[in-house]
């Protein structure tokens, strides 16, 4: 399997990191792009040096480069996630504005009908923030906000993280046991 990731600078690196390195154990060949704010809050929200995040991904590609081969719809991918997402990151997503790579092969993953998951972690959301979200998810693409259960009973924030690193991993169908599933 062959995914895009997009951080964006959203509050919730940590959720990235943890996706990215449970996708690593999964053999998922990751091609990663940070936006400049999310390399900022790497270095506020977490311990982790860039270069260490960097090497959880197959190929890294600058926000910026829109010559790279993700900003192509003829680059052959399964799906893509931004997490964490943005409401401006969404915004240009729902509205084709490809002014950044992560934008750009957003809306080519949706162009070719494949998935894209949008974690937002912003809350609460404001109507012309739902009207957005609302837009992806009519174009095809899944709104994931990050914002965990609680009936598998967690013990640790890590808990926390590898549920949604499980819905994330649930949407592309990748096999997981990140989280004790609903039973009843």
């Amino acid at each position: 399997m062959k995914l895009i990731v997009g951080m964006t600078g959203a509050s919730g690196i940590q959720y990235a990191v943890e996706l990215l390195r449970s996708l690593k154990e999964k053999k998922v060949e990751v091609h990663l792009v940070m936006s400049e704010w999310s390399e900022r809050l790497v270095e506020e929200e977490t311990n982790y040096k860039i270069n260490e995040i960097k090497k959880l991904a197959y190929k890294v590609y600058d926000n910026k480069n829109m010559a790279a081969p993700i900003a192509s719809s003829s680059f052959l991918v399964d799906g893509m996630v931004i997490i964490p997402c943005t409401l401006k990151t969404a915004s240009e997503v729902a509205n084709a504005h490809c002014g950044t790579l992560i934008a750009r092969a957003a809306d080519n993953v949706l162009k070719m009908k494949k998935k894209l998951v949008i974690c937002i972690r912003e809350t609460p959301l404001s109507t012309p923030a739902l009207e957005q979200l609302h837009k992806i998810s009519v174009a095809g693409g899944i709104v994931l906000p990050l914002s965990p259960g609680f009936y598998h009973k967690p013990k640790e924030i890590k808990d926390l993280f590898a549920f949604i690193n499980g819905k994330v991993m649930d949407c592309f169908e990748i096999n997981n046991n990140e989280f004790k599933r609903w039973e009843k």
